[in-house]
């Protein structure tokens, strides 16, 4: 059934180039490993996805949990307006979209959840704190940011991910974070941290951080 949702929002997109980019995305990131992140979402209120591009993510995740109010924030207006197209295509009306610098957020409302898959490496190191800290700001007591990213380690993984990461955005810069150093960060801007090992059997060095703001 789920699986036929990645199929749906897929084919949603016209333009070729954005489709084989989607396939590329949800080979990477797949029906298990979008279900293992999705077990710590909420089944129901807003949620916000951070960096939400042509909003794959929002619109399975929206799809798979209907009680669900996914917003996607993203700073590119062309990706922005593909999501809008896709999710009127699929008739998905629980998800909107708004084009905003996940770096300026200000975190105007509260949600429930939050999320940022693939984010944290391709914003400069020095924003990623104070976007922190505004997420921490828009939660409930309790509530949760999940953040996927890659870690520095092993160190051949890394550069295998690096290589993919530059083939499919050549000029977007590449900083990626250690567990420790993204652990500390998270933990600074008010967060309890735990990670989730994300085992796959593509080289790729996947942590999941599930935060939750402290009571």
């Amino acid at each position: 059934m789920r699986a036929d949702i990645i199929r749906r929002i897929i084919g949603a997109y016209d333009d070729p180039i954005v489709r084989a980019y989607c396939w590329a995305r949800f080979w990477v990131l797949r029906q298990r490993f979008l279900d293992e992140i999705g077990q710590y979402l909420p089944e129901s209120g807003p949620v916000l996805d951070v960096g939400c591009g042509f909003g794959l993510f929002s619109l399975y995740y929206a799809a798979a949990g209907p009680g669900r109010f996914v917003r996607g924030v993203d700073v590119n207006g062309r990706r922005i307006a593909m999501a809008r197209r896709a999710a009127a295509r699929l008739t998905i009306d629980n998800v909107a979209y708004e084009e905003a610098d996940a770096r300026n957020f200000k975190g105007d409302g509260e949600v429930v959840a939050a999320y940022m898959l693939d984010i944290v490496h391709h914003i400069p190191p020095d924003t990623v704190p104070p976007l922190l800290g505004r997420l921490h700001g828009c939660l409930p007591s309790g509530g949760v940011l999940l953040v996927k990213d890659v870690d520095t380690r092993p160190a051949p993984k890394r550069w295998f991910t690096w290589t993919l990461d530059k083939l499919m955005a050549p000029a977007t810069p590449v900083r990626y974070w250690s567990a420790e150093e993204l652990g500390a960060a998270l933990r600074a801007a008010g967060f309890e941290v735990r990670r989730h090992a994300m085992l796959d059997f593509l080289p790729y060095p996947h942590i999941l951080y599930i935060a939750t703001k402290r009571s």
